[in-house]
């Protein structure tokens, strides 16, 4: 990924434009709050409504930006070219739920990300274009509302043999102790550094049956009735319009899922929070990757 400095925007494909580029920019709006969708009902007997859920739409993120090449209207051209390649990459474009990255510094503020889709990429004229200057309009359509920290953090995990479920082994001797006398030693703990609820990424390699992965703190879980041999893995992804679960990369193993697991609900809440999983493996050899980016409410 390019490195970005203050006021600069990585549009994709490590094309940076903003402060100390070829393609500056100007006005840039839509990084506050995105409009809510609102569910109010009127009152049908007096004054006033009763308020429904709100939620958040939308984001959209429109930057007024420039190429600027003076005396250099084939730079300036080619620039025009490789913005218009990487915004409209048909991987994207043509794929159902694949998702546009743009990458925003600001000062103050460490590099963050939205998810969707370039909606308009547009010169405004190319009346200038001979000397070098065509003035653009730039939108990107945020699928995602909330901003994401640009660095992914990852926990490999072993399989929980911490679980106290089938007791203790006679003879007991006293004093009885779980072999951790300080909870920050346990392996499972992560930490959301934003103020928004992040969606994880799940992998699971194998062998192992019937695993079961859950955030202590909210009790919420993911199980899945399946069995992976050695070499074989699942990877579960948690994330609004991407939400799948893949065996070996291309199978579809959401029928896996038990009743009680619920994709929609299971996120990593801002603060410190601790992971734990079980299932079945003789070998001890199968692991558990989580993987998340803070999400945060704004810029």
């Amino acid at each position: 990924m390019a490195t970005l400095g203050d006021y600069q925007f990585d549009v994709g494909g490590g094309l940076v434009i903003g402060r100390g580029t070829l393609l500056p920019v100007g006005e840039v709006s839509g990084l506050a709050a995105p409009e809510l969708r609102t569910a109010d009902v009127d009152n049908p007997s007096d004054d006033g409504g009763f308020p429904g859920v709100d939620l958040y739409g939308t984001r959209t993120v429109s930057i007024e930006a420039g190429i600027r090449t003076p005396d250099g209207p084939g730079a300036a051209l080619d620039l025009l070219a490789r913005l218009q390649q990487v915004t409209g990459t048909d991987a994207t474009r043509k794929t159902p739920g694949a998702l546009a990255v743009l990458r925003v510094k600001w000062p103050g503020r460490d590099v963050k990300r939205l998810y969707g889709r370039w909606r308009r990429v547009e010169p405004a004229t190319m009346a200038q274009a001979v000397y070098g200057w065509i003035p653009l309009t730039l939108e990107f359509g945020a699928t995602d509302p909330r901003w994401h920290a640009d660095d992914s953090q990852s926990l490999p995990l072993p399989l929980d043999i911490s679980d106290d479920s089938d007791g203790f082994t006679a003879p007991l001797v006293a004093p009885i102790t779980t072999g951790v006398s300080n909870p920050d030693e346990r392996p499972g703990w992560v930490r959301n550094n934003g103020d928004k609820a992040a969606w994880p990424a799940v992998r699971i390699d194998g062998p192992v049956t019937n695993p079961k992965v859950w955030v202590v703190e909210t009790g919420r879980y993911l199980q899945l009735q399946i069995t992976l041999a050695a070499g074989e893995w699942i990877d579960i992804e948690t994330r609004p319009g991407t939400r799948w679960v893949l065996r070996n990369g291309s199978g579809n193993a959401a029928p896996a899922l038990t009743a009680g697991s619920r994709m929609d609900l299971f996120q990593i809440p801002p603060g410190k929070s601790e992971i734990r999983w079980t299932a079945t493996d003789y070998t001890n050899t199968c692991r558990l990757t989580l993987s998340w980016r803070d999400a945060y409410t704004a810029l």
